[in-house]
């Protein structure tokens, strides 16, 4: 199966930094190659932990911008010379750069954007003009793009609130979590002792970010410390490291708590964890708790915008607990150790796996028109 012409099929992100769109979007990237398709991964700037990941089929086109939006001269030349059947692009800023390129190139390939978070925060502290600006720009330019897709029934809830877009025009798509490769990459020796040695690890992993609100996992953990022996791993990096690490030590943790940082194959530990915690203030499709219970590991979350919900099903998979309450987390935590939940059929997991999304992305790109 090839794209017509020999076309690419041309997937935009800012980087390959280490998260769960970028994660997500290169498993798509190489879905697509894997059935034929010429694919294209452009990027603003060609950087991030994942870069090594890209499989040989994939081209990687760098556009050497210093900031996403400064890809959009770039992104349009590229646009004009490799004239690609389809342009699909994630995360707010590349979205917002496709849309305009899309519009300015004139090219006729079709434009699909991948809404992977709400649009903003949810309340002051977290707005700043940037972020405030988004809903605004996106309700500007989305008529430029042919598809908006949401990766969860609440992102695409929020676009609709926040951009006056008909709820007809945006498609919900999940992210192609789940692949082949996940049960072999979770079967590989884990890098930490602590797994090795096994005792009850409850993992978080993430971006060390106000997002994911690791001080409030940590807090809860604190609360059950004293009445087991488990320990608690937060994989990931990011600008929160230094005060993540002052509060362990404010708790007298040192010892229980490891903070690894970037961890190129999460899996591994993942499928060892007794439970995965998610503490995050806001989401738009937490692929960790996918990953966990397609590995079989009980999983907790805040009931946050968006995901935890949907992909719990309103917390028959796992417990559910209000956002930033430090107590009911550590007694869904303390309850998951004792008296995990069974895991999922495999009917539940099908919309998050591969191939069940490039599908629908073939469908929506129109990739054999």
């Amino acid at each position: 199966m090839t794209s017509r012409n020999g076309r690419p099929v041309t997937l935009f992100l800012p980087s390959l930094a280490g998260g769960g769109a970028e994660r997500s979007m290169l498993n798509l990237a190489a879905g697509f190659s894997a059935r034929g398709f010429n694919t294209d991964l452009v990027l603003a700037a060609a950087e991030g932990p994942f870069l090594p990941l890209v499989p040989d089929s994939v081209r990687v086109i760098d556009l050497k911008a210093r900031r996403v939006l400064r890809s959009l001269g770039p992104l349009i030349n590229y646009l004009r010379r490799e004239r690609p059947v389809a342009l699909l692009s994630a995360l707010d800023h590349a979205n917002l750069v496709a849309m305009a390129s899309s519009r300015l190139a004139r090219t006729g390939t079709r434009t699909v954007i991948s809404v992977q978070c709400t649009l903003e925060t949810p309340d002051p502290p977290w707005k700043d003009l940037r972020v405030s600006a988004i809903p605004w720009l996106f309700r500007c330019l989305h008529s430029y793009a042919d598809a908006v897709v949401a990766v969860s029934q609440g992102v695409a809830d929020d676009v609709v609130r926040k951009t006056r877009m008909p709820r007809r025009l945006v498609e919900v798509i999940h992210n192609p979590v789940i692949t082949p490769q996940l049960a072999r990459l979770g079967a590989e020796p884990p890098t930490h002792p602590w797994f090795r040695e096994r005792p009850p690890i409850v993992l978080g992993i993430g971006r060390l970010t106000v997002q994911k609100n690791f001080p409030l996992l940590i807090d809860a953990f604190a609360l059950i410390a004293r009445d087991t022996d488990a320990r608690l791993v937060i994989l990931g990096e990011g600008p929160d490291r230094a005060m993540l690490e002052a509060r362990i030590r404010q708790h007298g943790l040192d010892g229980r708590v490891a903070m690894p940082g970037f961890v190129e194959n999460p899996y591994s530990c993942m499928a060892r964890a007794t439970v995965l915690a998610l503490s995050s203030d806001f989401e738009g499709l937490p692929t960790v708790l996918i990953e966990s219970l397609a590995l079989g590991t009980p999983v907790v979350a805040t009931d946050c915008p968006s995901g935890p919900r949907e992909i719990l099903r309103d917390g028959a998979l796992g417990d559910l607990v209000p956002v930033g309450d430090v107590r009911a987390l550590s007694a869904a935590i303390a309850r998951a150790l004792t008296n995990p939940r069974p895991g999922p059929g495999a009917d539940t997991l099908r919309p998050y796996t591969l191939d069940a999304v490039v599908e629908q992305f073939r469908e929506t790109c129109r990739l054999d028109a």
